[in-house]
């Protein structure tokens, strides 16, 4: 009798099990009104499509999310190769030429640079630190360059210098997410992932946002930076090496061969398939479709990766070493990569902060065997992009989080053991090159200390705005709707910088 009862019981607690699996699917899939109406227009508006207040859209395939799209009018720029110095290099032992510093070098900061001012770790009042480096006029348009930059130093009428970038932000980690994804705080799309979001990848059998590092760490904020947020995981970056396999785990499994992981694949999409069928979302086409290109990139990422088939000229104008992992091969193969299609190109540089604490963070020491390594490489990247064609579509950045003090870090109100700046949010230097940008042109100005931007001042959504302008994409109609509201790379501010552009 006990095992009728719990026979029953049991049969009971199954029964209604499925009827409240059918109940639910019932009233979401076949209700005309009510939720399942909100639903399918989350669907539609989130994967075919969102709307603005302006009336633009992004209309996606679900099926093929990195589709190529138009741009929302004609861009200049068709790629983007974003070189971001982690740690924020010094402007002014680079292109910020301030010889009224020099005559301050060694005196006691003036109140008037502290009071009322946020330091990351200047404590007491600091004393004053000269340019730590020699500069002169280069090129046709006279731009200033210090000694750490020779080779850049013979291009710079490629480039236009954009000398009065500001921030609000002093840290690392949250500047660096400002500059990337718009927001000091976690969450938030990355650039990269924006932008692939608005225009897909020309090259189905690669990703749409590549991420290289070099220099040992990741950046502060860590992956984030190159991360999709809110954006469906089809957008965020996919990080590649140059040593070793490229990406993780793209190799078969000892005892698979290519023909097994293709049925293993089939099989797993076989299911998705059904799955779509029964309940017709489209993140699950998305799912198929990331299992597709893996099995694509398996042939396709190893071949563009590889840069032991480049001439000789190639590996001498870079200073590339194949084989090695450094920032020289990363710059070679960002190249390569906007060559064969890939849409954005993230280099993260870690070494950049020269605090002074020790030598290799040090203005005079560290830094310029952080110039060492970059110089050469990217004046090499702006000269093969044009020799190639491609620099005129291509939109290359290079520059940090933040600036560096004009004064000296003295850190616990002690004069740290080397030379160095600490943070500083209210002047630094980023260069821009390619993509429809002016050649030979510096954009806004520093006072005669190189402490605060006096004309031309600009912000990190600005140049969010900019980069986005060069691609054809209008940085107050790229918009994602996410807990109601329409959210976009800028958040809601952010002007086109239109002074530096051709």
């Amino acid at each position: 009798m006990k095992k009728d009862l719990n026979n029953a019981r049991l049969f009971r607690e199954a029964q209604e099990r499925s009827m409240h699996f059918l109940t639910r699917r019932h009233f979401l899939k076949e209700s005309a009104m009510g939720f399942g109406a909100l639903a399918l227009g989350s669907l539609l508006g989130g994967c075919f499509g969102k709307q603005n207040a302006t009336g633009g859209s992004i209309a996606l395939d679900p099926a093929h999310p990195l589709a190529p799209r138009m741009p929302m009018f004609p861009g200049r720029a068709k790629s983007v190769i974003y070189l971001h110095m982690a740690g924020a290099p010094s402007q002014l032992e680079l292109f910020d030429y301030k010889p009224e510093l020099m005559k301050l070098d060694g005196q006691l900061c003036p109140p008037s640079l502290l009071e009322g001012k946020r330091f990351a770790f200047i404590r007491g009042v600091p004393t004053m630190l000269g340019p730590q480096a020699k500069f002169s006029r280069h090129g046709e348009s006279g731009a200033w360059v210090s000694e750490n930059m020779p080779h850049l130093s013979g291009i710079v009428d490629e480039i236009s210098f954009l000398k009065a970038c500001t921030t609000d932000q002093f840290n690392h980690a949250p500047a660096q997410l400002l500059v990337q994804t718009g927001s000091p705080r976690l969450g938030r799309p990355s650039m990269g992932a924006w932008v692939t979001y608005g225009l897909g990848s020309e090259n189905q059998n690669l990703p749409g946002f590549v991420v290289l590092t070099s220099g040992g760490k990741f950046p502060d904020a860590g992956k984030s930076v190159w991360g999709s947020g809110f954006l469906p995981s089809v957008y965020q970056g996919v990080q590649c090496r140059s040593e070793g396999d490229p990406v993780l785990f793209l190799k078969d499994p000892q005892g698979m061969d290519r023909s097994l992981r293709k049925a293993s694949i089939d099989a797993i999409n076989a299911v998705n398939q059904e799955e779509y069928k029964e309940f017709q979302d489209p993140e699950i086409l998305s799912r198929i479709s990331q299992y597709e290109m893996a099995y694509r990139m398996q042939i396709s990422v190893p071949e563009v990766m590889n840069i032991n088939d480049e001439p000789k000229y190639i590996h001498e104008m870079y200073g590339t070493e194949p084989g090695k992992a450094s920032l020289a091969n990363n710059i070679l193969l960002a190249r390569k990569l906007v060559e064969k299609g890939v849409r954005f190109v993230q280099i993260f540089d870690w070494g950049w902060d020269s605090h002074g604490t020790e030598a290799s963070l040090a203005i005079d020491i560290g830094l310029i065997n952080k110039c060492r390594q970059v110089d050469k490489p990217v004046t090499a990247l702006i000269l093969d992009l044009k020799q190639r064609g491609l620099l005129d579509e291509t939109l290359v950045i290079w520059g940090g989080e933040f600036g560096r003090t004009p004064m000296m870090e003295n850190r616990e109100g002690k004069q740290n053991p080397f030379k160095g700046r600490d943070h500083h949010t209210e002047a630094f230097t980023i260069w821009m090159a390619g993509g429809g940008i002016k050649k030979g042109f510096s954009h806004g100005l520093t006072d005669d200390i190189g402490y605060s931007a006096i004309s031309g001042k600009v912000n990190p959504f600005d140049i969010q705005a900019t980069i986005l302008n060069q691609l054809g994409l209008d940085h107050k109609r790229l918009t994602y709707n996410f807990q109601g509201r329409a959210y976009r790379l800028t958040d809601l501010s952010g002007s086109v910088i239109n002074e530096i552009i051709s």
